[in-house]
């Protein structure tokens, strides 16, 4: 699976993602073959960090 490269997009692809098909980002990253420190460090460079609470990022 290939994610969006552009932060903003990925942003809403991850949220989208977490709201209607995931109860977790480890969820999320564990069925995309993806890792979850680079979704985090990419979001972070644009302000967003996840909030487990909210299954979000914020």
């Amino acid at each position: 699976m290939s994610l969006p490269n552009d932060p903003i997009i990925l942003l809403s692809y991850i949220n989208t993602q977490l709201r209607d098909n995931y109860s977790s980002l480890d969820d999320l990253c564990k069925s995309l073959g993806v890792n979850s420190e680079e979704i985090k460090n990419k979001l972070s460079s644009v302000n967003y960090e996840y909030d487990s609470n909210l299954n979000k990022f914020v």
